[in-house]
Parts: C-alpha cells; structure tokens; sequence
C-alpha cells in the first residue's frame, strides 16, 4: 500500500467526510461561544479590576491569576468528571463551553486591562470635562480606543480558544478531533485524522496572518 492510500485514501475521505463536517460544525459553535463569552466577561473582569471596589479587585485579580495558571485539560476533566460527584453535572457541550470560556476570558481580561491603562489619562479628563459620567466615558471614549489598541492580542487568543477546543474530545463531545478520530478506527485508516489536521489548518492559518498584518498596521499609526 502507497502512502497516499495510507494518508490520503480517497474512498475514506469520502466515506467518513460526512462525519468530519458534523464535528466541524460542533467545533465551530463551541468556538465561537467560548470566544464571545470570554471576551464579553473579559471586559467586565478588565473594569472590575481596575475600578472595582478592594475587595473586588482582590477576587477579581485572584480569579484572573488563578484560571491564566490552570491548564484547559485540567479545568475540563475537574468540570465534567470531578463536579458530578458533587452532585453537579452538565452536557459534555456545556463543560467544555465553560471550560474554555473561563479561561478564556480570564485572559482576556488581561488584555483589556492592559489596553485601557494604554489610554492616555487626558482621555479621562476631556470626557469628564464635557460631562460625561463613568459609565458614558468607558463606553463612548475609553473602550472603543482600548479594543483598539488589542485588537491583535484578543485575536492570538481567539485562535488560541479555537484550538483549545479540540481539548474538547476528552469529554466525549463530538467535535472535529472526536468524530475523525472515530472515522479513522471505523475505517482502520488515518486518512480522515490529516482531513482534521488540514481542516484546522485552513481555518486558523489566515487568523494567523492577519495577526501579523494588524501588528504591523498597528506599528504604522502609532509612528
């Protein structure tokens, strides 16, 4: 048997492509829940940090820390087999989703932080001249100035999210790894593994580049 029938056997491609598009379709969802989740609570995370109340800076700043330390593979396995014995379980969708998104946004939080303290403080003062109160200078002043500036690190950490979630399969959702993984021991051939492999990459290699195309806009109207 050639390589190509052992690595990119047609007639297993197109056996097992349905089953692969079925996983891609679960792989994309959980993406993009998890990248919306955590950029939204990343935001709030970002303003509880800087403006909240000691106590509240405290936790925040703990749980931040805490979730950037932790590994996805380990929160996965704690929320989807260690919680039921305490009497709390969820979907195999729903631990992955919530896995993924606390840590998620936990850096983006970070990120967030760090573009808003980037704003220069004449910002806060012109806003608070005109008028506005908090809430208005954030939303209408500082946020769309800070979103900005780290635009290219929230978007390293969308493709860091969409590759976390092929960690997903360990808790038996049927995502893209998990349903090619099946097809190739149904069909006793690796052929619908590389399909993954090269769907992965057609999906996150552009995200890749057009990190390098905003750092270097970025670089430009900042000279």
């Amino acid at each position: 048997m050639s390589i190509f029938d052992t690595f990119l056997n047609y007639r297993v491609f197109v056996e097992t492509l349905p089953l692969i598009l079925s996983g891609l379709a679960t792989t994309l969802t959980l993406g993009v829940v998890c990248i919306l989740v955590g950029f939204f609570v990343g935001i709030g995370l970002a303003m509880l940090r800087l403006y909240g109340p000691s106590p509240v800076r405290f936790v925040t700043v703990a749980y931040i820390d805490v979730f950037r330390s932790i590994p996805v593979l380990v929160l996965l396995f704690v929320v989807y087999y260690a919680l039921p014995f305490a009497g709390i379980r969820f979907s195999s969708f729903t631990a992955a989703s919530t896995s993924i998104s606390m840590i998620s946004a936990a850096y983006s939080a970070e990120i967030i932080r760090a573009g808003i303290v980037a704003i220069p403080k004449g910002q806060f003062e012109a806003a608070r001249a005109l008028g506005l109160h908090f809430y208005s200078t954030m939303l209408k002043v500082i946020l769309p100035q800070a979103i900005k500036i780290v635009v290219p690190p929230l978007t390293s950490n969308a493709i860091n999210v969409m590759k976390d979630t092929a960690l997903a399969s360990v808790v038996a959702m049927p995502d893209l790894l998990k349903q090619a993984n099946q097809a190739q021991a149904l069909a006793a051939n690796p052929t619908p593994l590389i399909v993954a492999a090269a769907i992965y990459l057609i999906i996150l290699l552009p995200l890749v580049r057009l990190v390098g195309m905003l750092e270097k806009r970025l670089a430009k109207s900042e000279r």
